[in-house]
C-alpha cells in the first residue's frame, strides 16, 4: 500500500506537470467509457434483469404456428379459445396458463368521456403470473362467466390519474361503456402487463365462444412446472398440437406451437438493436484505449532515459511498469467517473427512442450492477491503455538510452512502429464502425422513398371506440359513423374523410381465410389468408389510394344489397392470374352464408409497415355491409376516422372532435395523430439506429482524426533538427509538407484496407436491421473510404504545414 500511495503521488505530480496531455486523455476516455455506461444501462435494463414477477425464469408465452403456405414468413401467430382450452387441459408440463385479449372500453366518469385500453383475461391470469391486487382482489372464477363478469381491476396509473388515487374506489361501480362495473381491486404501480392495459376484466366466453377453433385473435401465457424445461414442454406442445390436427383436421391441420420464455418474447423486436448498439461501443472504447495508449506511448518514449536511469540503479521491470500503470489507471478512472456525468443523459434520449419497443415496466438507471460495470471497465481500460506503452518501455536497451543526450531531438525509431501500428488499429475500426452506420443511412433513405401506396400529406386521424351496450349490433354502428361523416365532410377545409378499422403502418389487423366462387372448398386450415379491413365510402378518397380498375365503395352498397368488396392488386394477380379479377365472387370463411362481389380493384398498400415485403393481399369490405360473424358474438371495435383537408390538419382537431360529439357526446376519441406523424412513428426504430451508429461512429471517426493528427504531431516535434537540416540543404517546402502527409496517410491507408475487410466479414449482423440494401453496398464502402481517407488527410496537413515551417537556423540550435 505504500509503495501504491507513492505511485499515485507520483502519478498526479506527473499529470499536474503535462495538463494538455491529462485533459485529452481524460476527455477521450470519459467519451468511451461514457458510452459504454448509457448502452449497458440500457441492456441491462431490457436484456438482463429479470421480470418483476414471482420466479420469471418460469414464464413462457405459447403461440401458434400457422401453416407457411397460408401465412408464408409467419412463425408466431394468435390463439384460438377451444385449442386454449384443449392446451390448458391435455399438457402435463405447466403449472397454470392464462389467455388474454385487447377490450376497448368507454370511461363516462366525469366531465370527458375517454378511450380506455382494457385486458380481458381468464381468472387464471394473475395467479400465473404471480401478483397480486395491492387493494381489493383479482377477479374469481365465478366471475369469469358470462352475466356475471361485470367486474375490472384497475392498472395503478388509471387509479391515481382518474380515481386520485381514492382507496375507497374499491368496492365501488363505475361506468364502462354505459353499464355498471364493480371495481374489485387496483394493481402495484410496477405491473403492467401487457403493455397497452390499463384495466382488467373477466374474459367471461360463452360457450359457443369457447368452441371457436378457426378465429385466432389471443394471447397465451404459462408457467413451467418445477423441473420442467422448455425443451420438454416444447415436446409436448408438439405432441398435442399433432393430436389436436388428427382431431380437427378442418380448422388445425398445419397449425403447431410455440413456446417461448416470456422475457424473450417481451424484448425480441429490440434485441438486435442493442447488441448492435453495445458492439459499436465497444468499437469506441477500443479506439479510445488505442488513442490514450498512443499518447502515454509518445509520453513514456519522453522518459526513456529517466527510465534507463531507474533500470540502471536497480529497479525491477514490475517496479518500472508500476507508475506508468499507475498514471493510465488513474486517467481511465477519471475519465470514468466524468464520463458517468453525460450517460445519464444519453440513457434518457437513447429510452425516450425505445418508450414503445420495451416494456413499460423496465426501469434504467445507474443502480449498483451500472456502476461496478463503470467502475470495472475504468480499470480494464486503464490498464489496456498503458500496458502496452509499458512494456515496450521496459523492453529497451538500458545502455543505448544512457548514451542519448538530454536535448528534446532524441527519437526512438522503435517507437514510431508501434505507434503506426495503434493508428491502423483505430482506423480500421473507425471506419468499420462507419460502415455500418452508412449501410442504416442508407437503409433510411431507401425506407424514406418508399411509396406506401397512399398520401400521407393533409390527413388527420383520429381513433373512435364505439360502445358495444350502446350500438349492440353492426347496423347501429355503422349508422353512427355515417352520421359522423356526414357532419365531418360539410366542415369548412374538409376535401373528403372516412373510416377504417386499422389505419395502414400499425401493424394490425385483421387476417382472415376465403374460399373463391367455382373451386374447390378447403378445410379452413387450408385456404389462403388475406388482410381484412373494413371501410366506409371515401376512405380510399382521403389517403388517396387509387382506384386502378372497376369503383369505390358508394352510399348504396348497403346492407340489403348485394355484397361488394375491394381489392388490392396483390391479391388480383394472387388469385386471378392473367385473369380480370372485376365481377369474381367469393366468401370470406367467417361469414360465409355471405357472398361477395369484387367491384374494384385499387393500389397496394404498405399494411405492416415501409419495411413490408410481403405482397399486399389486402380485401375491403363496406362498413354497412357488415356482418356477424358465423363462429362467434358481435363484439365493438375500435375504428379509425381519416380527414384529408385543403391545409394543415391538425387545424381540424377541434372541429372533427366537435362533429364527433354532435352525434355522441360520450364517445371517446384517443390517438389523435397526422397521417405524417404516424409514417415517422413507423420509422422510429430505424431513425434510432441510424441516429446512434452514427453518433457513435462519428465519434470513433473524430478519436481517430485526433490519433493521426497527434502521432505526426509528436513525430514532427521529436523530428525538428532533422526537418530543419533537409531546409538548410536546400529542400522545398513541398517536399517536406509531402513527406510528413505521406507519413500520415501510409498507416491511414492501411488501417482502411483492413477496415474493409473487417466491415465485409461483419456485414451479415446488420442484414436484419437494413433494408433494400446489401451489406457488401459498393456506395456506401466507397463513401466511407473516400471520407475517412481526406479526414485523416486533413489531420495530417496542420502538422505537416508546422514542419514545414521551421526555421532552420532556430533548428539547428533546436539541440
Amino acid at each position: 500500500m505504500t509503495g501504491l500511495t507513492q505511485d499515485l503521488r507520483y502519478a498526479l505530480r506527473q499529470l499536474h506537470k503535462s495538463p494538455g496531455f491529462a485533459a485529452v486523455a481524460v476527455v477521450t476516455l470519459a467519451l468511451g467509457i461514457g458510452a459504454n455506461t448509457a448502452i449497458f444501462s440500457v441492456v441491462n435494463g431490457v436484456l438482463l434483469r429479470p421480470l418483476a414477477f414471482k420466479d420469471p425464469d418460469t414464464l413462457v408465452r405459447v403461440w401458434h404456428v400457422p401453416p407457411p403456405a397460408s401465412f408464408p414468413g409467419m412463425t408466431r401467430f394468435s390463439v384460438s379459445a377451444a385449442n386454449y382450452f384443449d392446451w390448458e387441459n391435455q399438457n402435463h408440463v405447466f403449472d397454470r396458463m392464462a389467455i388474454y385479449t385487447y377490450r376497448g372500453f368507454a370511461l363516462t366518469e366525469g366531465d370527458k368521456p375517454e378511450q380506455v385500453a382494457g385486458c380481458a383475461a381468464t381468472s387464471g391470469f394473475f395467479s400465473t403470473l404471480g401478483v397480486q391486487p395491492i387493494l381489493g382482489r383479482a377477479f374469481t372464477p365465478e366471475e369469469d362467466q358470462p352475466g356475471h363478469s361485470n367486474v375490472v381491476v384497475l392498472s395503478h396509473r388509471l387509479w391515481q390519474e382518474h380515481f386520485a388515487a381514492n382507496p375507497a374506489i374499491v368496492g365501488q361501480n363505475i361506468n364502462l361503456d354505459g353499464q355498471s362495473y364493480l371495481v374489485a381491486g387496483v394493481m402495484p404501480a410496477t405491473f403492467q402487463f401487457p403493455d397497452f392495459a390499463q384495466m382488467w376484466t373477466p374474459m367471461a366466453w360463452t360457450d359457443k365462444e369457447r368452441a371457436v377453433r378457426g378465429e385466432h385473435h389471443s394471447v397465451v401465457i404459462a408457467r413451467l412446472r418445477p423441473g420442467v424445461e422448455l425443451k420438454q414442454a416444447q415436446a409436448e406442445m408438439n405432441t398435442i398440437s399433432s393430436r389436436l390436427e388428427q382431431q380437427y383436421p378442418a380448422d388445425d391441420k398445419g397449425w403447431g406451437a410455440l413456446v417461448v420464455p416470456l422475457h424473450e418474447d417481451m424484448i425480441s423486436d429490440v434485441r438486435p438493436a442493442l447488441m448492435l448498439l453495445l458492439g459499436a461501443v465497444g468499437f469506441v472504447l477500443l479506439i479510445a484505449c488505442v488513442n490514450v495508449a498512443n499518447l502515454v506511448l509518445a509520453r513514456t518514449f519522453g522518459r526513456q532515459k529517466e527510465i534507463a536511469i531507474r533500470t540502471a540503479l536497480g529497479a525491477s521491470s514490475a517496479r518500472v511498469l508500476r507508475p506508468i500503470l499507475t498514471e493510465a489507471v488513474l486517467l481511465a478512472v477519471v475519465g470514468g467517473a466524468l464520463g458517468l456525468a453525460y450517460a445519464q443523459a444519453a440513457i434518457r434520449l437513447i429510452m425516450a427512442f425505445l418508450a414503445d419497443k420495451v416494456p413499460h415496466t423496465v426501469e434504467v438507471g445507474l443502480d449498483t450492477k451500472v456502476l461496478a460495470f463503470t467502475a470495472g471497465i475504468s480499470v480494464a481500460t486503464g490498464i489496456l491503455a498503458g500496458i502496452l506503452p509499458a512494456l515496450r518501455l521496459t523492453r529497451g536497451n538500458v545502455n543505448q538510452s544512457l548514451k542519448q543526450g538530454l536535448g528534446r531531438t532524441d527519437s526512438d525509431s522503435s517507437g514510431h512502429r508501434t505507434r503506426r501500428i495503434l493508428v491502423v488499429s483505430e482506423v480500421a475500426l473507425s471506419l468499420m464502425l462507419l460502415v455500418g452506420a452508412g449501410l442504416l443511412i442508407r437503409s433510411f433513405q431507401k425506407l424514406h422513398g418508399v411509396n406506401p401506396g397512399f398520401d400521407s400529406h393533409s390527413v388527420l386521424t383520429m381513433n373512435a371506440m364505439v360502445s358495444n351496450s350502446k350500438f349492440p349490433h353492426p347496423a347501429e354502428q355503422a349508422a353512427f359513423f355515417e352520421q359522423v361523416l356526414g357532419k365531418v365532410r360539410t366542415l369548412p377545409g374538409v376535401e373528403s374523410a372516412g373510416v377504417v378499422d386499422d389505419i395502414p403502418l400499425d401493424n394490425g389487423g385483421s387476417h382472415q381465410p376465403i374460399t373463391i366462387e367455382g373451386r374447390p372448398i378447403l378445410p379452413m386450415s387450408e385456404q389462403p389468408e388475406v388482410d381484412v379491413r373494413l371501410a366506409s365510402p371515401g376512405y380510399m378518397s382521403a389517403l388517396h389510394i387509387p382506384i386502378l380498375r372497376g369503383r369505390d365503395f358508394s352510399e348504396q352498397d348497403i346492407a340489403a344489397r348485394p355484397k361488394v368488396v375491394l381489392i388490392s392488386e396483390s391479391m388480383a394477380r394472387q388469385f386471378w392470374p392473367g385473369e380480370d379479377a372485376l365481377g369474381k365472387r367469393l366468401t370470406l370463411t367467417f361469414s360465409s352464408d355471405k357472398v361477395r362481389e369484387v367491384v374494384g380493384i385499387v393500389g397496394d398498400v404498405k399494411i405492416d409497415g415501409l419495411d413490408q415485403t410481403r405482397p399486399s393481399a389486402t380485401l375491403y369490405t363496406p362498413l354497412s355491409q357488415v356482418s356477424v360473424p358465423s363462429t362467434g358474438g358481435w363484439s365493438s371495435f375500435p375504428m379509425t376516422l381519416v380527414v384529408r383537408s385543403f391545409s394543415s390538419p391538425a387545424g381540424l382537431t377541434s372541429a372533427v372532435s366537435n362533429a364527433v360529439h354532435e352525434v355522441d357526446r360520450e364517445m371517446p376519441l384517443r390517438d389523435i395523430f397526422t397521417m405524417d406523424e404516424l409514417v415517422r412513428n413507423s420509422l422510429s426504430q430505424q431513425r434510432f439506429d441510424m441516429l446512434l451508429l452514427g453518433a457513435f461512429s462519428g465519434l470513433a471517426l473524430l478519436l481517430a482524426a485526433v490519433g493521426i493528427y497527434s502521432v505526426l504531431s509528436y513525430n514532427v516535434k521529436r523530428s525538428v533538427r532533422e526537418i530543419g537540416i533537409r531546409l538548410a540543404l536546400g529542400a522545398q517546402v513541398r517536399d517536406v509538407l509531402r513527406q510528413v502527409v505521406m507519413e500520415g496517410m501510409k498507416p491511414a491507408l492501411l488501417g482502411t484496407a483492413l477496415g474493409v475487410a473487417g466491415a465485409l466479414a461483419l456485414g451479415r449482423q446488420l442484414s436484419s436491421l437494413i433494408f433494400e440494401v446489401k451489406p457488401t453496398d459498393p456506395i456506401t464502402f466507397v463513401a466511407v473510404t473516400v471520407l475517412l481517407a481526406l479526414i485523416a488527410f486533413l489531420a495530417s496537413l496542420i502538422p505537416a504545414y508546422r514542419a514545414a515551417r521551421v526555421d532552420p537556423m532556430t533548428a539547428l540550435r533546436y539541440e
